[in-house]
């Protein structure tokens, strides 16, 4: 399958479900974003603070929406039950809050399944959930602007990489022509769209979306038992798509490049780099990691093995099996751009939902966001 740019075009991994940090009701208008992905469904509650915003109470729990969908084109009925019940769980959350402003999308999973849309109309019936499909246009430019923060003064390219589940969303963005203080917030500024940047704004060269994510290239593989042999097959597999996509061939510029990746690859590859025994997530975002770095945490994984990895509690029982995946993808990007600077971004698209509905609401604004030094 062809990667596509359709027409008009995890952040926190590991655990079953995320520990509730429900604070003290405060003044202040709250905000929801839940990302209804191929693997997991995860929600944030928050309310604006200043040019942030502060996490009330969040939800994350893996429900494998897209299992079995690569060989059948159709989410299963089990899949589905597990979603909806993940789903109630969120709707009674929101109702303890009294939240009233929330966008809750489904990305690629629900946009391939021939029975999506009777899918979106159990929500609805079962859980009142206004849930909506978004493009992966959309998609990528949510993951972009949530990563604002992490843009560099003195980055001049920058590549955004988010790896999910059912899909790869790569962003090229040229920055040449934006002052060195105002680079983060060009970013954000990309919340409008892609096309027709602002004259010494961010520049979108080119985006993609790949059709292969942590569980769709695991499923393509799922027949090969050697496991080195499996990780090369998917490694160059993954480069394969990437030949529609126009930096492809002309490699990393020679100074000012900065990777972002965001997704729980990422952030397992970096927790496992710094030895966490407990996933620390003010370790990992922002953590800034070399491609000898990576390759070393990606050999001690093929090293363990499959019983290695599923026992090994910086990977976590529930990303096991998919982290092998998720590294072959990691590799590939790193082996096609080289650079000692990918930086690790625990924020993905729900940061990115609530930048998004906070600035159109005038209650945090995109001059406010400052990058990293």
């Amino acid at each position: 399958m062809a990667p596509r740019r359709p027409a008009g075009a995890d952040a926190f991994p590991n655990s079953t479900v995320e520990p509730p940090v429900t604070r003290q009701s405060e003044e202040g208008a709250l905000y929801a974003a839940l990302d209804l992905g191929t693997n997991s469904c995860r929600m944030l509650i928050a309310r604006p603070r200043g040019n942030q915003f502060q996490v009330v109470d969040s939800f994350s729990k893996p429900v494998q929406l897209g299992m079995g969908l690569e060989a059948s084109g159709r989410l299963s009925r089990s899949s589905m039950a597990r979603t909806v019940h993940a789903l109630q769980v969120c709707r009674r959350k929101l109702e303890h809050h009294r939240v009233g402003n929330m966008r809750l999308v489904a990305t690629e999973a629900c946009r391939r399944a021939r029975n999506s849309r009777d899918f979106l109309r159990t929500i609805r019936r079962e859980t009142g959930l206004p849930v909506e499909v978004i493009n992966a246009e959309e998609e990528a430019r949510l993951a972009v602007i949530s990563c604002a923060p992490l843009v560099s003064h003195a980055t001049e390219t920058l590549l955004v990489v988010d790896i999910g589940g059912g899909s790869t969303e790569l962003v090229w963005i040229d920055l040449e022509d934006v002052d060195p203080r105002e680079r983060a917030r060009a970013i954000m500024r990309l919340s409008d769209g892609f096309a027709n940047p602002r004259p010494g704004g961010a520049r979108v060269v080119d985006w993609i979306s790949v059709p292969l994510g942590v569980a769709t290239l695991r499923d393509q593989f799922a027949d090969v038992e050697d496991d080195e042999g499996r990780f090369a097959l998917m490694s160059w597999y993954f480069e394969e798509m990437l030949a529609d996509f126009a930096p492809y061939a002309d490699g990393s510029p020679d100074e000012g490049f900065q990777i972002i990746g965001t997704s729980g690859t990422v952030t397992t590859v970096a927790a496992s780099h710094l030895g966490l025994r407990r996933y620390d997530r003010t370790k990992v975002d922002g953590l800034e990691m070399t491609t000898d770095q990576i390759d070393r945490v990606i050999h001690s994984y093929l090293q363990l093995g499959p019983e290695g990895r599923r026992t090994d509690p910086r990977i976590g029982r529930e990303r096991h099996a998919l982290i092998m995946s998720g590294v072959a993808i990691l590799q590939t990007l790193m082996r096609v751009w080289p650079t000692n600077r990918l930086s690790v971004a625990d924020r993905g698209l729900r940061e990115g939902l609530l930048y998004a509905q906070m600035v159109r609401d005038g209650v945090l604004t995109p001059d406010g966001v400052n990058g990293v030094a």
